[in-house]
């Protein structure tokens, strides 16, 4: 039987988030992690701390300066994460933090440098690598069934507009590209491996003037490569999670659920009929449908053996921290999401594109 170490693990923040880790890192099916307890200012979550039985910490302070804590979960909203991280490295602690790391690529850098000179462990919850979705549309692109992909749209919608609460304000870091853009974005980068050459963003303040409740954002990639990001609060008719163009194929993901189709070429000397085609959108060659012979299609479902889990965030971490392996969820991983976030306000702000090497 292979020991186990065990790890204590520490949360500054009980709120939402915090609480999905708290529920999925349970030592009955995550044994690698001890939750000793928890601090928040807002007496609501520190209630929701006593009501799972957990240690409520009476400060910030307390938790840090507890010796048999070694990691820390920063799970606050998103302006304290720079200032929170960089203590709780001080305190000597190995730190998770939720997404985004900080509000901007300068504050990042300083949580990274203090990871450095301290010699702790500092990782980002980017959990959204793990989703079946992004997992199932990584395979495909990977399989090479639709050769070489050159534009990649992900969106994700809703119609009930944006979440109240803090979300929307701006001085705490509220907004869609921090809240789901930062996800999106992320996805692609790991996914395309090519530097980000230009950014195009339009934003949308629909109910909330301080902040973005909808943006579209492109980008291009050095490669050639296209990337559209959507996200939508006010969305009544959504697309579907995933449309993938191929030279040889197209697939899309229509939700969570992973149902979808890939269709893809396998005969690629189809040639044009002498005859103009008719159809519903009148005489054309160009629209006009492909010899049935030529293609593939297949209907898509989840991938069985794919692990769609916090825990997947966590390994990765704890196995940094004893030595055993690198990270896979870097800082400067990280970082380029922020410069590419950074690019996107610039973009919406000016009207115009900017031209970056991210």
């Amino acid at each position: 039987m292979v020991d186990i170490k065990v790890h204590t693990l520490g949360m500054i923040g009980f709120g939402g988030m915090a609480r999905y880790h708290f529920d999925h890192i349970q030592p009955d099916s995550y044994p690698r992690v001890r939750i000793k307890g928890v601090f928040d200012l807002a007496p609501p979550a520190r209630q929701a701390g006593h009501d799972r039985g957990t240690y409520v910490y009476s400060s910030k302070e307390e938790l840090l300066q507890d010796p048999e804590i070694d990691l820390v979960l920063v799970a606050t909203t998103n302006e304290a994460h720079k200032a929170l991280s960089i203590e709780a490295l001080r305190a000597g602690k190995n730190v998770i933090c939720e997404k985004p790391a900080a509000l901007s690529s300068t504050e990042l850098a300083e949580i990274i440098s203090v990871a450095e000179e301290t010699g702790k462990v500092f990782t980002i919850d980017h959990n959204r690598r793990t989703n079946l979705d992004f997992v199932l549309a990584k395979r495909i692109i990977e399989s090479g069934k639709i050769g070489e992909p050159y534009i990649i749209e992900s969106r994700v919608e809703g119609s009930r507009g944006m979440p109240t609460g803090w979300r929307t304000l701006k001085n705490l870091g509220g907004g869609m590209m921090l809240d789901w853009g930062v996800h999106l974005i992320d996805q692609l980068l790991y996914l395309i491996p090519s530097a980000v050459i230009q950014v195009y963003c339009k934003m949308f303040s629909l109910q909330y003037p301080e902040v973005d409740d909808n943006f579209h954002l492109t980008l291009t990639f050095e490669n050639g490569l296209v990337a559209i990001i959507e996200v939508g609060t006010n969305n009544f008719v959504t697309h579907p999670r995933w449309y993938v163009y191929g030279k040889n194929g197209s697939f899309k993901i229509d939700d969570w659920d992973c149902g979808g189709l890939l269709t893809y070429c396998i005969n690629k000397e189809d040639v044009w009929d002498e005859e103009i085609c008719y159809t519903r959108a009148g005489s054309t060659k160009t629209i006009a449908p492909r010899n049935e012979n030529s293609t593939k299609s297949e209907i898509l479902q989840a991938p069985e053996d794919a692990i769609d889990s916090i825990t997947v965030v966590y390994d990765q971490f704890l196995d940094a921290v004893e030595g055993k392996a690198q990270l896979t969820i870097t800082p400067q991983q990280a970082m380029r999401v922020m410069k590419t976030m950074e690019a996107a306000f610039a973009s919406a702000k000016s009207g115009n594109s900017e031209k970056v090497v991210i």
